[in-house]
C-alpha cells in the first residue's frame, strides 16, 4: 500500500521533436490528398480534361483524313492547330499548378508556424511574477 501512495502519476511526456515533425508531415500529406482531390473534381480540371480528350479525338481524326488523302498542306495547317492548342493548354495548366502550389504551401506554412507557436507556448517559464534583479 506504501508503494501505491509513493508512485508518482505518470504523466504523458512532452512529445519529442520527431514525433511533432511526424505529425506534421501527416497532416501535411493529408492536407495535400485532400487538396488533390479538390483539384480533380474541380470545374478547371474537368475542362481541361475534357480539352485534352477533345484534342486526343481531334488528332485521331487528322490521321485518318491524313492516311485517307495524303496531302501536305492539311499537315502543316493541322501540326500549326495542334501545336497552337498543346500551347494553350499547357499555358493553363502550369498557370493552375502555380495557383495550387500557392495555395498548398501558405497552407504548410500556416501549420508550421502553429507548431512553431505551441512550441514557444510549452517553453515559457513557469514563475512569470519574479522581479530580474536591476
Amino acid at each position: 500500500m506504501e508503494e501505491e501512495t509513493n508512485k508518482v502519476p505518470e504523466n504523458p511526456e512532452e512529445k519529442g521533436w520527431a514525433e511533432k515533425a511526424k505529425k506534421f508531415i501527416d497532416k501535411a500529406d493529408d492536407f495535400i490528398d485532400e487538396k488533390v482531390d479538390k483539384v480533380k473534381k474541380s470545374k478547371v480540371f474537368g475542362e481541361f480534361k475534357e480539352s485534352l480528350n477533345k484534342a486526343e479525338d481531334y488528332v485521331d481524326d487528322k490521321i485518318e483524313d491524313i492516311k485517307k488523302v495524303n496531302v501536305k498542306e492539311k499537315l502543316d495547317a493541322f501540326g500549326d492547330k495542334a501545336e497552337s492548342e498543346a500551347k494553350d493548354a499547357l499555358s493553363k495548366a502550369k498557370e493552375f499548378g502555380k495557383k495550387v502550389a500557392a495555395k498548398a504551401a501558405d497552407k504548410l506554412d500556416d501549420l508550421a508556424e502553429d507548431i512553431r507557436n505551441k512550441s514557444k507556448d510549452e517553453k515559457k517559464p513557469e514563475d512569470l511574477n519574479t522581479d530580474p534583479q536591476p
